[in-house]
């Protein structure tokens, strides 16, 4: 739902509203919080922090924008995550897959994954935060850039600039970064 700073709406009642919010958005934050920071431990970490911090705000945030307060402070607590770890991962970019999978597409997706996941972190931060939100989230350019506290100009020219980059990154070798379909 799009933030509206003239709306006056109603307050959230108790802390088990948050419990329930919290339960429901988990996985959805989670997976958004991969894609942003490209490991799964560190993404867990994250939606934690993040919603620790709405939970000391939750009866101050208007029932009608709690999704954009929440993806904001995803968003801004992974930059703010970012300039004060600069610490390179020098472990495996992924958990190795179990040697009993049986399904032959399945190598083939988590090898594409791990793609994605190397040239998303060769990105900026807010290049990826950008692409993340726009076509992870399905965000408009207007959501992201309000989210983001940005311009919709600012939006576009990370969006370009981050697909730019994707489609020239070498682990695609001509491939669309998400389908895997050749160009």
């Amino acid at each position: 739902m799009p933030h509206n700073l003239t709306a006056t709406s109603q307050v959230h009642a108790d802390s088990g509203d948050f419990a329930a919010y919290a339960g429901a958005a988990w996985p959805r934050l989670v997976r958004t919080a991969h894609l942003l920071t490209g490991d799964f431990h560190d993404a867990e970490d994250l939606v934690q922090i993040t919603l620790a911090k709405v939970y000391a705000r939750w009866r101050r945030i208007p029932s009608d924008d709690v999704d954009f307060y929440v993806r904001r402070s995803l968003v801004n607590n992974n930059i703010s995550r970012t300039r004060k770890r600069r610490v390179a991962q020098l472990l495996m970019p992924f958990v190795p897959e179990r040697a009993h999978q049986r399904d032959p597409g399945h190598a083939e997706a988590v090898t594409q994954r791990a793609a994605l996941d190397t040239a998303l972190a060769a990105l900026s931060t807010r290049q990826r935060a950008v692409l993340v939100l726009r076509y992870w989230e399905d965000l408009g350019e207007a959501e992201t850039a309000q989210l983001l506290g940005c311009s919709v100009g600012t939006v576009k020219t990370h969006a370009r600039r981050g697909l730019q980059a994707l489609r020239a990154h070498p682990v695609f070798a001509g491939r669309h970064p998400v389908s895997g379909a050749r160009s």
